[in-house]
């Protein structure tokens, strides 16, 4: 798929990958970008920036009612949306520790908002014979996270449910790609790396386990892959790796990934 006479949406648009997929789209001339973020404000300054044709739009993608006026916005601004990317996610660095309350947080911005978007679009891109919707997961969500269990079943989920809508319309014209990176240079891992104690512990082992990548890098993979309408998109090349190994002997790699929480627990103590 290419971007000219297309309408993108972004969710989490006001910072980090979200901003990046915003300025690419917009780079690559699409027909709109809507920025959404529950930051309005940032939202409305992304837009600004970006050359052509682009909205800031306030959601809280945890509301179903949220997302749903979101795309009636977009809609009624560019007359259809083509794409769109379910970008805004959550990390709180939680163990079992993690109350009902942050689980629901975490599933809700990471997995349910997903859904929602689906729910909406998906009846009418089958309609029109085209849509593309991308997930933003994780390479925790082909893999894990070591300190944070709620951001890792979160993702595990949204790979799932990419891959579901990819097999069950796959055939009817909807196009899926899920967005696994490990590190990125964002808002959200700097705050993690800056924070002591266990929640800054996932940030902290994604940062040594590889580059954090300029999230205009990111963008740029994801923009390749939207043209050749791939699955998954690997802006660490070495987590394609990583899942091959765990699907080859999956009790050996869950026996490494138990010697790489020892020394986390180590280092921390």
């Amino acid at each position: 798929m290419e971007l000219t006479g297309r309408t993108a949406v972004v969710t989490g648009g006001a910072s980090g990958i979200g901003k990046a997929l915003a300025e690419r789209f917009a780079m690559e001339a699409a027909q709109g970008v809507v920025v959404a973020d529950i930051d309005e404000a940032g939202a409305v300054a992304v837009a600004g920036d970006v050359p052509g044709a682009a909205i800031g739009v306030g959601c809280d993608v945890t509301d179903e009612d949220a997302v749903n006026a979101l795309i009636d916005r977009a809609e009624q601004e560019f007359g259809t949306v083509d794409i769109f990317c379910a970008n805004a996610g959550v990390g709180i660095g939680a163990g079992l520790e993690a109350t009902d309350e942050a689980w629901k947080q975490v599933m809700d911005v990471n997995l349910m908002s997903h859904v929602y978007a689906a729910r909406r679009l998906v009846p009418d891109w089958l309609e029109r014979g085209e849509g593309y919707f991308v997930s933003t997961a994780s390479a925790a969500g082909m893999l894990s996270q070591i300190g944070d269990v709620t951001y890792t079943v979160s993702k595990h989920g949204a790979v799932a449910f990419a891959e579901w809508l990819a097999i069950t319309y796959g055939d009817r014209g909807l196009r899926v790609s899920c967005l696994c990176p490990m590190g990125v240079d964002t808002p959200l891992v700097r705050r993690g790396l800056e924070t002591e104690g266990p929640e800054g512990v996932g940030a902290k082992i994604v940062a040594a386990a590889g580059e954090l990548l300029d999230p205009a890098d990111v963008a740029k993979d994801v923009m390749a892959a939207l043209r050749d309408e791939r699955f998954f998109i690997l802006p660490h090349p070495v987590v394609a790796e990583f899942y091959r190994r765990k699907g080859d002997d999956h009790d050996r790699w869950l026996a490494g990934m138990r010697r790489l929480q020892a020394r986390v627990e180590q280092a921390t103590r």
